[in-house]
């Protein structure tokens, strides 16, 4: 509802009120006096009325003022908060399109491509453990001569690099590669529990215990740094012995570590 301007209105009464005493002049009666004072009083309590209403509205209005900026200010914050998210993004973006132009622009790959891909991920995805039996009390050993020890039951052959009718692993990719192995033996007297891991034709490490009696568990290991092709397996010590059951006590395993290009 649009607002009367209150001093119009009041001008407006007031001079209806002179008009009505100057039209009386001379000829008005007293009771015509009389009338005239009260219809300036139901005047007056109009224009009361009328202020009062008036300043309920002003309030009102201010009260509508007041909610409309609380809800810009809200609006505003919110506006900042979108503007940060998108710069964030943008600064995201960017750093993405910086690391594409570094390895040189757009990538877009062939199917071949895309295979090849595939095929490297596959072979660098290299991991092996086996133990000397898959069940039953085996003890191999002892010989004259050191004698490869093959390994025929494995746990876990991913990239399938190791095989297990010859105890020999073979390297797939050039890389550090970690290689671990526990054994187990009898004690006695002039026998003793002993495997060497070799590289190529390279020996490396060697497990070995003895003990007159009860059982011995020696272990090793060792990071190698190997070529495309390179073999790393194990052989038993000159006249030794190990022992396996199904507790898989014997064990081999070996995985990549990471590449080397």
């Amino acid at each position: 509802m649009k607002m009367k301007a209150p001093g119009a209105v009041l001008l407006l009464l007031w001079s209806g009120v002179v008009v009505v005493a100057a039209e009386s002049g001379h000829t008005a009666t007293a009771s015509t006096q009389q009338s005239c004072q009260l219809d300036i009083h139901t005047v007056l309590r109009e224009m009361s009325a009328l202020l009062a209403e008036q300043r309920v509205e002003l309030r009102h209005s201010k009260t509508q003022v007041e909610a409309m900026e609380t809800r810009l200010r809200a609006s505003e914050k919110t506006v900042e908060e979108q503007r940060a998210v998108i710069k964030e993004l943008k600064e995201k973006q960017e750093e993405q399109a910086a690391a594409v132009r570094a390895v040189g622009g757009r990538v877009n790959l062939t199917g071949s491509q895309v295979e090849e891909l595939r095929r490297e991920r596959e072979e660098r995805r290299v991991a092996f453990s086996a133990s000397l039996v898959a069940s039953g009390d085996e003890t191999f050993g002892p010989f004259k001569d050191a004698t490869p020890l093959v390994l025929k039951n494995p746990f876990i052959n991913i990239g399938s690099a190791y095989n297990p009718n010859t105890g020999v692993f073979t390297a797939p990719v050039r890389g550090v590669y970690h290689f671990v192995f526990f054994i187990f033996g009898n004690g006695h007297g002039s026998t003793p529990t002993g495997v060497s891991l070799y590289k190529n034709a390279q020996h490396t490490v060697i497990a070995y215990s003895q003990q007159a009696s009860m059982y011995v568990k020696p272990s090793n290991g060792a990071s190698l740094v190997l070529e495309v092709g390179d073999v790393v397996y194990l052989k038993l010590y000159p006249n030794g012995w190990v022992r396996d059951n199904g507790n898989f006590h014997t064990t081999f395993s070996g995985h990549l570590l990471f590449p080397c290009d």
